[in-house]
């Protein structure tokens, strides 16, 4: 069953699984955990699983939470120190109010922690998955944040807009439910009186995009409009849509599915698990830049060819995982290479037939086979 509207991630049968993501801005008020608002947003996940829905929270919150208890300016964000500091006090406390409200309703909290290594790398990927899906089949509450006292700038999400579309992959949940401190996306500022709010949209493009602003609003976090938009776009790699709705008010999730506010990104047909895995990847080794024949061909569902690569950017061995890019440097794809940087320098452009020579062994099939290929 589609998903169609923002009220079909209330149904069981057509949502049977959903991410429910919380921004810091809900969570923290004046330097503490807005213990009122969680209690009614706990009710809530306790009713999604008395309707038969399974709930994975990915909950922000413990760097503005440990930089209040520590005292630390800038909302614990004024290095990576004591963004680490912060995230390692405010954590136990965050996880602990989880744990305390949803174990008064009768059902146990899990905690996991996660960096991007976690979720890049095809076995730990693996891990996660068979670790989420006992979880969730035992009865519990997987509550998952970024492990941000150990995270740096080169290994991290920085957003949990995107983990959550991650751990939505990872699950193969139905769904991703980001509550934000917005209704949803604008097609403006929504500051400007002309502001529409756009309740359904088919794919995110580059009119989309231009709607966003990139910066959190209450300055607590670290997404924006922006980040939600790339949650929806790895999301939508592995045919789950995305919603957005204000968390501000008391019983979010009840009020939005009662009124239908929000913004919910349908999704077409997603690739398969390890393709949808591929085309969510942050992180690449390097980058292959191709002509126009080769862009067509690979729509077309064909492999990538030697002979039609233009240009080599970066070092990777064999098995990584690279960009594909056109003539403009546009991101058309994403996939794991069979030839290391410096065999690809010496062959790019090249017909198969001549590789042979050039390398001193028969060539694969492909630089990158279209089973390994995740177009974007």
């Amino acid at each position: 069953m589609q998903i169609e509207k923002l009220e079909d991630l209330a149904d069981p049968e057509k949502c049977p699984r959903i991410v429910v993501k919380v921004g810091s801005s809900l969570l923290i008020g004046a330097g503490d955990i807005r213990r009122r608002w969680l209690g009614g947003l706990v009710a809530e996940i306790a009713a999604m699983l008395r309707r038969g829905q399974q709930v994975i929270v990915v909950s922000s919150g413990a760097i503005a939470l440990g930089a209040s208890r520590l005292k630390f300016d800038k909302g614990g964000r004024g290095s990576l120190e004591d963004a680490q500091a912060s995230a390692a006090v405010g954590q136990i406390a965050l996880s602990g109010m989880w744990s305390e409200l949803l174990g008064m309703l009768g059902t146990p909290a899990a905690q996991m922690l996660l960096t991007l290594d976690d979720l890049e790398y095809r076995r730990r990927y693996l891990n996660v998955t068979a670790t989420l899906n006992r979880l969730l089949d035992a009865g519990a509450i997987p509550v998952i944040n970024e492990n941000d006292c150990i995270a740096t700038h080169e290994i991290r999400f920085g957003d949990n807009d995107r983990l959550a579309a991650r751990v939505a992959q990872a699950a193969r949940a139905s769904a991703v439910l980001l509550l934000s401190d917005i209704d949803g996306l604008y097609d403006r500022d929504p500051g400007d009186p002309e502001a529409k709010l756009l309740k359904i949209v088919n794919g995110v493009d580059a009119e989309i995009h231009a709607m966003a602003t990139g910066g959190s609003g209450s300055g607590m976090g670290s997404g924006g409009m922006t980040s939600k938009l790339q949650a929806a776009e790895i999301a939508d790699l592995a045919g789950i849509p995305l919603a957005i709705i204000n968390g501000q008010h008391d019983m979010p999730i009840e009020r939005a599915m009662e009124t239908g506010t929000g913004t919910l990104f349908r999704s077409a047909e997603g690739h398969s698990a390890r393709k949808a895995w591929l085309g969510g990847r942050m992180r690449m080794r390097g980058s292959l830049i191709i002509d126009d024949g080769a862009v067509a061909a690979l729509r077309d569902g064909n492999s990538l060819l030697a002979k039609g690569i233009v240009k080599i950017e970066g070092s990777f061995q064999r098995g990584a995982p690279v960009a594909i890019r056109n003539r403009e440097h546009a991101l058309i794809a994403r996939g794991l290479v069979e030839y290391d940087s410096a065999e690809c320098e010496h062959i790019l452009g090249t017909h198969s037939n001549d590789q042979e020579a050039i390398l001193g062994y028969a060539p694969r099939s492909a630089v990158v086979h279209r089973d390994q290929l995740a177009l974007l």
